[in-house]
């Protein structure tokens, strides 16, 4: 019952904010439109097929790209046939325009489903793009792999196979592309157990290229590297310090400092007076 009340709310919303009037680019109708299609964007993730179809209408009707561009947004994150039918009007439409060809790789490469990576693979024989053209390349891999967290991060690693294959391809025509796409590897240390364990495989597949570029192998040396660093510190500091030395350590500043500044203090350092006023 709520659910349908929302609803509702949202329509008689929408219909409220839409203009008759042309297109003006002034403050409070570009305020109107967004409002608009933020309501749009609530119903359709109701997956309603009203909702549906009131996306598509907008689409259609639009007088601007304003609206076409955020009703093609919504229509993408459903998997229905209204969306391939925009997916393909949009592009007829501006096939001559390369900027807005770039926004419709970019769309299809950030949608969060797993059929993505199949389509971004697809798109890359598509007639409109070419690893020679990094604008291309950026708006359909590089998209996906920085802008797609979750297909990008597939728990199988086909994401991360994806984007290496394409790195050492790239490699040899344009390095500086190649390293830019590699870079989205570079927080794989920030990862759950196993999709760490696939990425650092796929920067090592990279680190034992032969023929490597030097921007490429700066960026995967950088990369694994910084492994290597962050285990060697942690190590030298266990070395240094075990449990029993740290408390030690501790309880003596303790009682040679006075319990002034309770940081210094677990660092196992003087604290001296102003960084006990400091401390307050």
């Amino acid at each position: 019952m709520v659910g349908e009340h929302l609803a509702g709310s949202l329509f008689d919303h929408y219909r409220r904010l839409s203009e008759s009037r042309p297109y003006s680019p002034d403050a409070a109708s570009a305020g109107r439109r967004a409002l608009r299609n933020i309501c749009l964007d609530l119903l359709v993730a109701t997956r309603r097929p009203d909702a549906v179809s009131l996306a598509a209408r907008q689409y259609q009707a639009a007088d601007n790209m304003t609206d076409r561009m955020a009703a093609l947004s919504t229509l993408s994150l459903c998997d229905v046939p209204e969306r391939a039918a925009a997916l393909d009007d949009f592009y007829a439409r501006y096939a001559d325009d390369p900027l807005i060809v770039d926004k419709w790789f970019t769309l299809q490469a950030t949608i969060p489903e797993p059929a993505t990576l199949d389509r971004v693979k697809a798109l890359t024989g598509h007639r409109a793009f070419s690893f020679a053209n990094p604008n291309r390349v950026r708006a359909l891999i590089h998209a996906f792999a920085l802008a797609n967290q979750r297909e990008f991060n597939r728990a199988d690693g086909a994401g991360y196979d994806f984007v290496v294959d394409t790195v050492l391809a790239l490699d040899r025509k344009n390095p500086q592309l190649a390293a830019r796409l590699l870079a989205a590897l570079k927080s794989w240390r920030v990862l759950e157990p196993g999709r760490r364990a696939m990425a650092e495989k796929a920067l090592q597949q990279v680190a034992a290229a032969p023929s490597r570029s030097p921007d490429v192998a700066d960026i995967v040396q950088r990369a694994l590297a910084d492994r290597l660093i962050r285990s060697s510190v942690t190590l030298g500091r266990r070395k240094r310090i075990g449990p029993a030395q740290g408390r030690a350590r501790t309880s003596a500043g303790a009682a040679a400092n006075g319990n002034r500044n309770p940081a210094a203090l677990a660092r196992g350092q003087k604290a001296s007076p102003d960084q006990g006023r400091s401390g307050d």
